[in-house]
């Protein structure tokens, strides 16, 4: 066995056994810290493929910002974890149906799957020589289709403006800073003097 295969099988069933506990694991936490190696595992998987482009992303967007969010969301709120098993049992007969159809699906359709001879030679590399996967993909987007980049840039950027403006509400029991009201404000407004004679408060 050579370092590739032993490489791959190693990733991929890390892989399938972290995704089982991301679902068997009681505690959230711990269910978002086998979601994480799951991740790894994943990117493991396509540095093995020669896409070091997409291993990265998928460290630095799904590791770096989705599951670390996930993992503080689940540690900050304060979840009744048995109220949720109690709705979790309720649903468990339809849930058990769905995935007995999903995995008559998946039978069918590898039962009826077919090779084509013709497959392995279709199979060519889009890259030229000598140029690594990352500056291929970077010259494609940055050169040949710019203009559609930016134009999803400016996309998400409009549903970012939109997502904070639509969920900005000003309520008046919350107290705000009003910083230009602090520095414009005077000793004389700010201190008050008081005469306090013995024996007595304020």
């Amino acid at each position: 066995m050579t370092v590739f295969e032993f490489s791959f099988y190693l990733f991929a069933i890390v892989a399938v056994a972290s995704g089982l506990m991301v679902v068997v694991a009681r505690n959230p936490v711990h269910s978002v810290l086998w979601l994480i190696l799951a991740f790894l595992s994943a990117a493991g998987l396509f540095v093995l493929l020669g896409a070091e482009f997409v291993a990265m992303l998928l460290i630095i967007v799904y590791v770096g910002a989705v599951a670390v969010l996930f993992l503080f969301v689940v540690m900050m709120l304060d979840i009744d974890f048995a109220e949720l098993k109690g709705e979790m049992a309720r649903y468990m007969p339809l849930g058990l149906l769905i995935g007995v159809v999903i995995v008559l699906q998946l039978g069918i359709a590898f039962g009826a799957w077919q090779t084509s001879e013709a497959a392995e030679a279709l199979r060519v590399s889009p890259v030229p020589e000598g140029v690594t996967n990352t500056a291929a993909l970077g010259a494609l987007i940055y050169d040949r289709y710019i203009f559609l980049f930016q134009t999803a840039g400016l996309i998400l950027l409009t549903a970012m403006i939109g997502a904070i403006v639509l969920t900005l509400r000003h309520r008046t029991s919350v107290k705000r800073q009003d910083v230009l009201k602090q520095m414009y404000r005077r000793p004389e407004e700010a201190m008050e003097l008081r005469d306090v004679k013995p024996g007595q408060g304020l």
